[in-house]
């Protein structure tokens, strides 16, 4: 496919040359963010489409809440293209929209919602290294590359295709910061002692798994020496009582852990098994029970977070997501939070042929 033969559908709006008017054209059309875009003129959104040797109609998803309208590949190169993402990432987006989609992921719902989530990208295999999409010191933000530009190509994709409108169709209560360039980062896999993630999850290869993130929440420490000090440090840190996965109407939850490399190799010496890591993880993210209000003695019980005595945020220990990502710095690991009745979906990267 090039330049001469495409032939795109979508309308074409003459405006100046000046951004400043395209930005205001934008905007007042309701296609923005509040950020700068890049007027996505034929020829840019060609070379988007000519990534993945994609037909303008060719379809990357049949439906997406809660408009319902589907999402060409012409729709999907435009948002990117506003966005400042690069041609390149477009297999990686295509996979992403296409995990958002999946039943389990929930997207109506996590669209809709009161609650601050957004969907989140974890890159696993050549394609981080490809993208440069970042795993190393401040991987969740404040790099200069092209992750944010990628997170916000799909933060687009949901206004400006699925229709999510901030006190429309979007009840969210704050928000974050999250909803306008998404949170998009990698697993440093050469510095895990353990199998990446998208591996874990049956993906070999270029992967992207998608988590419906609640937040950041850093967990710092400075005096733990050994892997199950560390280990029950950033469990009972899991365990904060607001924390979405303690609500009475959420019937499961998980958490994703990122935790730096150093650290890792501190727990893997003493807990080289992976899942005795989630188990420690799953242990110390529980509160006595008898910290609860009688009120959520019974609707607790009743969804089974009850063990021994103690409300497990987690009911089942593989609900802890272990990667390893951050700097060198050591000190702290990450915990996020999952949202309602999300379930975090892995999908392999179709490499560009």
């Amino acid at each position: 496919m090039n330049l001469e033969s495409t032939v795109l559908s979508s309308p074409v709006h003459d405006v100046a040359a000046d951004p400043s008017d395209f930005q205001q054209f934008a905007t007042i059309a309701g296609w923005g963010d509040g950020l700068p875009l890049v007027p996505p003129t034929a020829d840019r959104v060609t070379r988007f489409l000519d990534a993945v040797h994609a037909a303008p109609s060719d379809i990357v998803v049949d439906q997406l809440p809660p408009s319902g309208a589907a999402c060409t590949m012409e729709k999907l190169a435009i948002n990117a293209v506003m966005a400042g993402a690069p041609a390149e990432s477009m297999p990686l987006l295509v996979a992403a929209l296409r995990a958002m989609s999946e039943p389990d992921f929930e997207l109506h719902s996590l669209n809709a919602t009161t609650g601050s989530v957004v969907p989140l990208l974890l890159v696993n295999g050549p394609v981080r290294r490809h993208l440069d999409v970042p795993c190393e010191t401040g991987c969740l933000g404040g790099v200069a590359g092209p992750a944010p530009a990628i997170g916000r190509a799909l933060r687009l994709v949901m206004r400006n295709v699925a229709g999510q409108q901030i006190g429309v169709t979007s009840q969210s209560v704050f928000g974050q910061p999250g909803r306008v360039a998404g949170i998009v980062f990698g697993e440093w896999e050469e510095r895990s002692p353990w199998a990446s993630l998208a591996e874990r999850r049956g993906h070999s290869g270029s992967a992207v798994t998608v988590f419906g993130a609640m937040g950041t929440m850093n967990v710092c420490d400075v005096l733990a020496e050994t892997g199950t000090e560390l280990l029950s440090i950033i469990g009972r840190s899991m365990a904060v009582p607001g924390a979405n996965g303690f609500l009475t109407s959420s019937a499961y939850s998980e958490a994703l852990v990122v935790i730096n490399p150093t650290w890792a190799e501190v727990i893997a010496r003493e807990v080289p098994d992976i899942e005795e890591v989630q188990q420690q993880l799953w242990s110390h993210a529980s509160t006595p029970i008898d910290d609860w209000p009688k009120r959520y003695h019974a609707p607790m019980e009743a969804l089974g977070r009850i063990r021994e005595g103690r409300v497990h945020l987690l009911q089942e220990p593989g609900q802890a997501l272990v990667t390893v990502a951050g700097g060198l710095g050591s000190l702290h690991a990450t915990i996020i939070h999952s949202w309602g009745a999300t379930l975090t979906t892995t999908r392999s990267i179709e490499p560009l042929s």
